[in-house]
């Protein structure tokens, strides 16, 4: 019997485990997936919105403005990038400058700070690759972008820890409310449960629906996005944004934490909940959005192309809390932009609305920091000498793009919740990230994965099962 299983090893569920970590709980975090953050959290655009955009009185405009002001510290705390930037909303003709006007009494309301309007010479004074199209927009400073798999992982190692567990590679089939309690029907057996939280994602109504008679319902938004080379990871400093339409916060351009230039997303509605393909058309028209904001948009140094899915909610909001009709059972569904803005918020909002339902000490001995993979690109002279001498991995570079090393990648193997397959070493040191795309790196990765594992070569995988390098390998 678990107190509490939260349904989805994303950057909401590993939110929210980590701050159920503070308390005494046996807490259970399932996934279908096999590491954290293979769904919407790995394919999003990485920005720590302000908070402007929100509707005033929302869950998104409480916790986006909460989630912003708790960033910095938490980057400190778990160590991974972010930055506050600082972001713009373009504006093109007349018509648009009553818009960016209702952005910023919004972001008023909402508590944002030190938001300005200013004229597209001013705003081309400040990003010089501007488009001469721009008439206006709105300056927010504290807009900032951060690395999402890094959040992610963060959240997921500190709770575990702190305690909670994980059980990936485990798709939930069914849940079935039993005297005051649950039961979770897994791939992987039967799970007992006191409460559970729906953190899934796209697929957050299809769980909700199983149990409660109030029905949800949600919609896989898909978008397109462009990555480009470092080279011009300068173009802009400013995370740059168009005026928002019905289907969210427009096409961006901005720059990443590790130093690319991200282009997207586009927004698509659609009925696949996989279907996270690109298309020609759709990466077409991302393009061409993007050149209404910057003048020169650098095509050709595209290193490559994704698309993710968010998680829209018919009503526009957060669904966050006990569904009315299914005592024990709380909903964080409907998470889509700014939701990993939110997230720490979240974390925090749900932990305090659970542990009211079911009371819990805190723990004397919660851990509240981690340290990430050490990371030699960043590293000074001195700090490299120090991780050569005390292990010589440190000096084998495996991903020439990106200068990572065998002792960093043998580290994201080892760690806590440690990578199991070649996505898994790629979103904890970037490795395979750089220009080749794993070209040439993936060969040796795939030997050092199976080496530490203890594997055979031909079970590893890219991410899931089914995804194996090789088959019919011989040895010498």
């Amino acid at each position: 019997m678990q107190d509490i299983i939260i349904i989805g090893a994303g950057v909401t569920g590993c939110a929210i485990a980590r701050e159920l970590s503070r308390y005494k709980l046996d807490v259970l975090v399932v996934d279908k997936a096999s590491d954290v953050c293979e769904g919407t959290s790995k394919a999003n655009s990485g920005i720590v919105h302000a908070g402007y955009d929100a509707e005033p009185g929302t869950l998104k405009a409480k916790l986006n403005v909460r989630g912003n002001a708790m960033m910095e510290q938490l980057s400190k705390d778990l160590d991974f990038s972010f930055k506050r930037n600082g972001s713009m909303v373009l504006c093109f003709d007349e018509a648009g400058k009553g818009t960016l006007k209702r952005l910023y009494d919004q972001g008023i309301q909402n508590g944002v700070k030190d938001l300005k309007i200013i004229t597209g010479d001013e705003a081309r004074a400040i990003e010089k690759e501007l488009s001469d199209e721009v008439t206006a927009a709105l300056l927010v400073p504290t807009g900032g972008i951060v690395c999402p798999f890094n959040l992610t992982i963060a959240l997921a190692e500190n709770a575990c820890v702190n305690g909670v567990k994980f059980s990936l590679a485990t798709e939930v089939t069914g849940i079935e409310k039993k005297g005051e309690g649950f039961v979770v029907k897994t791939s992987k057996g039967d799970f007992e449960t006191k409460l559970v939280v729906n953190a899934a994602g796209v697929y957050a109504a299809k769980f909700h629906n199983m149990v409660s008679s109030e029905k949800i319902n949600i919609i896989p938004r898909k978008g397109e996005y462009c990555l480009c080379d470092k080279n011009v990871g300068g173009l802009v400093e400013h995370t740059i944004f168009q005026l928002p339409t019905k289907y969210g916060k427009g096409v961006l351009v901005t720059p990443t934490v590790h130093g690319n230039l991200l282009l997207g997303p586009t927004a698509v509605d659609i009925d696949d909940f996989e279907g996270v393909n690109t298309t020609q058309e759709g990466l077409e028209d991302l393009l061409k959005r993007c050149a209404l904001s910057v003048k020169q948009i650098p095509s050709r140094q595209i290193i490559t192309s994704f698309a993710g899915l968010r998680a829209h909610e018919e009503k526009n909001d957060f669904i966050l809390g006990e569904a009315a009709d299914v005592p024990g059972f709380f909903d964080a569904a409907g998470i889509e932009s700014p939701g990993l803005s939110c997230a720490p918020a979240i974390g925090e909002y749900m932990a305090e609305l659970i542990t009211k339902k079911l009371p819990a000490e805190k723990k004397e001995n919660f851990v509240a920091t981690r340290k990430g993979v050490p990371s030699m690109a960043l590293a000074t002279p001195e700090e490299k000498q120090k991780l050569i001498s005390e292990n010589p991995l440190y000096a084998n570079v495996i991903c020439r793009c990106e200068l990572v090393t065998e002792g960093e990648i043998v580290d994201a193997i080892k760690r806590p919740l440690g990578a199991t397959t070649l996505d898994g070493v790629k979103r904890r040191t970037r490795a395979g990230m750089g220009r080749c795309q794993a070209g040439f790196c993936s060969p040796k990765t795939v030997e050092i994965l199976a080496r530490e594992l203890g594997k055979d070569i031909s079970e590893i995988c890219k991410n899931d099962e089914g995804s194996e390098f090789l088959e019919g390998y011989i040895k010498d």
